[in-house]
């Protein structure tokens, strides 16, 4: 089931998609802003947002534990099926003590696996269900009993859906039900091979209703095939005295053996290869078509303003004209962040001057934003160049949401230092109480990262610090 890392990104967008369908959409803001700033098609874009919201929500660390968990059951279904092969062929051959029935043997070891296999030709007129490879639904479903974890369902049920969709489903757990028995049959026919060099069998056929010319034409009927692919068949003299009533020469066991070895090699090992490398090939075709992103599956659609939007919101490129009236905030965005300390004042109260006074000339001051385009817009621009220091002065009269602390966490992705500081406004618009909205501003801000090294009641210390002139 190894299609490349697009079948793997596949599947952890359905998973995603899933898990978005039953619990609610995932807070992805900064991934779509990152899948936007890569580009790509639309499909590509969300697989670069599962990859990211799956390394986020380890997600995909439940993908490869599932994974790992189905190669593990399907080994020891392999383990099991050798297991059943060397029984099977000890059970039908016996000590060698007794003579051996030889429809009771072919009965015994090819009676299950033919008629399980004409299921199975039978089932591939039905649509729907698993086309009789009952082995292989069996391992999928041990898998997921076995894979453990509040997400472990999602891979099975994402895994189902992108190759249901295919249609590489049912030849995929064809694939593992005919390896199962092909696996069983080629230890059955080693054991056999075995046990028939080292130990010496008699060979008879009994019937009380055949009589002996239907005998001799079920298994002249039975060895033409073989003797085609140059199998030793007994003659029909061989096989008239083959009655248990006569003494047979070493000779005729020896021919039997052949023809029983014939049988199972060409109407057991070579119909299950076959059918095996039929279904795989359909599967690996099925598994290529679903690591294609199928766009209209709902989920995708909503996404798709946000990760193709119609048009992409940009800073202004140029200072305002000398006709434009004089504002002094919320400046605009800067739009040619270097990579430098950056300053940034956060929905501050609009008679709030700014940028600070002392700020110096090395520091790069992105404004003040207050809408969610301003928002965006730095986000975009420390995505393109991050920065080692950046400042973020809140209003200490404003009470922290959760919005504007996600916001500052999401900033601090793209610096190698943060800070947070507070410019009062002035006193004329606030009659106190600024002091315990500072201290309600720091709880929030410590259980939402931010160390109390990182925050700062002084203005002048944090311009100090964006500035590299203090730690």
């Amino acid at each position: 089931m190894r299609a490349g890392g697009k079948f793997q990104q596949a599947w952890l967008a359905e998973s995603i998609r899933l898990r978005e369908a039953h619990a609610g959409p995932l807070h992805d803001s900064n991934e779509v802003r990152r899948a936007r700033a890569e580009g790509g098609s639309f499909s590509q874009r969300i697989s670069r947002r599962a990859q990211l919201l799956g390394e986020r929500e380890k997600l995909d660390q439940t993908l490869r534990h599932w994974w790992v968990i189905a190669r593990w059951s399907l080994a020891a279904l392999l383990v099991l099926a050798v297991l059943t092969g060397f029984g099977t062929a000890l059970g039908a051959m016996g000590d060698g003590a007794r003579p051996v029935n030889l429809l009771m043997v072919l009965a015994a070891t090819l009676g299950l696996n033919l008629l399980t296999l004409l299921l199975w030709f039978a089932g591939l007129g039905v649509r729907s269900g698993d086309n009789g490879a009952w082995l292989g639904r069996v391992w999928l479903d041990v898998t997921q009993r076995l894979a453990r974890g509040p997400d472990a369902a999602l891979a099975p049920r994402a895994l189902a859906g992108l190759l249901g969709r295919s249609g590489a489903l049912r030849w995929s757990l064809s694939a593992v039900s005919h390896l199962a028995w092909l696996t069983a049959l080629t230890s059955l026919l080693l054991t056999l091979l075995g046990v028939l060099s080292a130990r010496r069998y008699t060979f008879n056929w009994e019937t009380t209703l055949l009589s002996p010319d239907a005998f001799v034409g079920v298994t002249q009927a039975l060895g033409w095939l073989p003797a085609k692919l140059g199998f030793t068949m007994p003659d029909e003299a061989t096989i008239r005295i083959s009655d248990g009533l006569h003494i047979l020469p070493p000779d005729a066991h020896a021919l039997w053996s052949n023809w029983l070895i014939g049988c199972v090699v060409v109407y057991g090992v070579i119909p299950r290869l076959a059918v095996f490398l039929f279904s795989g090939a359909l599967a690996r075709r099925g598994i290529r078509q679903a690591a294609t992103l199928d766009t209209s599956q709902p989920g995708y659609a909503s996404l798709r303003p946000r990760l193709m939007p119609p048009s992409e919101g940009i800073a202004p490129d140029a200072a305002a004209g000398l006709d434009s009236p004089a504002q002094i905030v919320p400046a605009p965005m800067s739009s040619g962040l270097a990579g430098g300390p950056i300053i940034v004042g956060l929905e501050l109260a609009t008679d709030t001057p700014w940028p600070p006074a002392s700020l110096s000339a090395g520091i790069q001051n992105a404004g003040v934003v207050d809408t969610r385009d301003q928002r965006h817009a730095l986000l975009d621009q420390l995505h393109a160049a991050p920065v080692p220091r950046l400042l973020v002065v809140c209003d200490s009269y404003q009470t922290p949401d959760r919005g504007t602390l996600a916001y500052i966490a999401e900033l601090a992705s793209y610096a190698d230092e943060i800070r947070v500081t507070f410019t009062p406004a002035p006193a004329t618009n606030h009659a106190g109480g600024g002091e315990s909205r500072i201290d309600t501003w720091r709880s929030r801000l410590q259980a939402a990262g931010v160390s109390a090294q990182q925050i700062h009641v002084a203005l002048a210390d944090a311009l100090a610090w964006v500035d590299g002139v203090q730690p």
